[in-house]
């Protein structure tokens, strides 16, 4: 680990698979990582992602809705059931 960097910059790659976990990602980054997700999601014919916020005080999950409301590939989206996380993931539903 980096003293002076610890959240060490290098390009991660992520598995693409109909559901990403925001745990391990910095709330600021959030803005350019679905979209890139959605965009490689799509291009593999996943249309429906479950993007996994937790529970907590809610703050990154209505951040997290916000930016839903934006994307234009975002066709809808809606909290998760409780067999699939609550109201701690959203399932997102990509335009084709």
């Amino acid at each position: 680990m980096d003293e002076e960097n610890p959240w060490n910059d290098e390009p991660v790659e992520l598995p693409i698979r109909d559901e990403i976990d925001l745990h391990t990602f910095r709330p600021s980054e959030v803005g350019e990582l679905l979209p890139e997700y959605f965009r490689a999601c799509r291009e593999r014919g996943i249309f429906a992602v479950r993007v996994i916020h937790g529970k907590g005080r809610g703050a990154l999950r209505d951040g997290v809705h916000r930016l839903l409301e934006k994307l234009p590939e975002v066709e809808s989206f809606q909290l998760a059931g409780p067999g699939s996380g609550g109201w701690g993931a959203t399932w997102v539903y990509l335009r084709r």
